[in-house]
């Protein structure tokens, strides 16, 4: 479709701003929403002739609806990556206005301007966790009892929101990333910042544990894909596969750490020392590496297919070494703490 333009939300994060800086790579038209004091990332340099930017919070419909204004022959397809990750187990109101409240209210915005298509990037933390072992699939219904982290279950709510909608007549498809990582990410992030800190001989210690870790390119081009060939009212995994830690920071030396991973703490002392590890962080006002949570994650069943996403989306997903060094290409080489 010629006449196609894209409505993003989440532009500055770092999923939202990959698939911003896609959408303009293929020569489509696209409306970005920024929260106040962001701004588009320096990343972002081809066709931003075609990039309207907007600001606004997804909390609040009447700052959104800007965004959809002004439409006659243009058809538009939303791509709803807005979101609050957290990696603790505290409830906080800002996760769920944002995660379960934002999006209803786009929702709702959708429903007076009728759009193509509702992308929502939901995540794999909303689908039910599985025993160590089975490998965890798409499921058709969401319940924020069935998962445990506070932030799973906004994301559990949130993704029946979506689903509820189709009823009402949105053409909606949902989207489960796994863990995210890859080049342009937010140096503050969870990962990013352990391996900034790993590459310059600052964590020697890691835990044992693993998880389904994506390069956010691959997310991406899921994400389009579902936009363009995904099934109204269908849920994708977008993963790669289970990956060691110890197996990121052996590859990451082999790029140039100044040194290896020396010692893995077991479960039970990782679980002693996260509460107080919680403790220091928060009254240092800085971003945990790990919490209880978090370990969870890592501890927990961390198997997941994108059979799925691969057979109807056309799928793909790259080495881990190829997401690895791109990463240290695009940020950490140039900015190790």
């Amino acid at each position: 479709m010629s006449d196609l333009v894209f409505i993003v939300t989440g532009a500055a994060g770092h999923l939202g701003s990959h698939v911003v800086n896609e959408l303009l790579s293929q020569g489509k038209r696209v409306r970005a929403l920024f929260m106040p004091g962001e701004k588009c990332p320096d990343f972002i340099k081809i066709n931003r002739h075609l990039l309207s930017e907007y600001i606004g919070d997804i909390r609040n419909p009447h700052s959104v609806e800007r965004m959809f204004y002004g439409f006659q022959k243009e058809t538009f397809i939303v791509i709803h990556c807005a979101a609050i990750i957290s990696i603790t187990k505290k409830e906080d109101r800002r996760v769920y206005d944002v995660n379960v409240k934002g999006t209803a209210n786009l929702l709702r915005v959708c429903r007076r301007f009728p759009a193509y298509r509702f992308v929502y990037i939901s995540s794999v933390h909303a689908i039910p966790l599985l025993p160590r072992g089975r490998t965890m699939r798409e499921v058709q219904s969401f319940s924020p009892d069935c998962v445990s982290g506070y932030y799973d279950k906004t994301k559990a709510i949130a993704t029946q929101l979506v689903l509820d909608a189709v009823s009402s007549g949105i053409d909606a498809v949902v989207v489960h990333p796994s863990g995210i990582i890859g080049p342009h990410g937010l140096p503050t992030g969870g990962m990013a910042k352990m391996i900034a800190l790993f590459m310059c001989g600052k964590l020697p210690i890691a835990v044992k544990g693993g998880y389904d870790f994506v390069d956010v390119r691959d997310v991406t081009s899921g994400v389009i894909a579902a936009a363009v060939k995904g099934k109204t009212g269908e849920c994708y995994i977008l993963s790669n596969r289970y990956v060691e830690l110890k197996e990121i920071f052996d590859i990451l030396f082999q790029l140039g750490a100044k040194q290896k991973l020396r010692i893995q703490l077991p479960t039970w002392l990782a679980k002693t020392v996260a509460p107080l590890a919680e403790i220091f962080y928060r009254l240092s006002n800085k971003t945990p590496l790990l919490t209880r949570y978090s370990l969870n994650t890592l501890f927990n069943n961390g198997i997941y297919s994108h059979e799925k996403a691969r057979n109807e989306l056309g799928y793909k997903t790259r080495t881990l070494r190829e997401t690895l060094t791109d990463t240290l290409l695009s940020q950490f080489r140039q900015n190790l703490p």
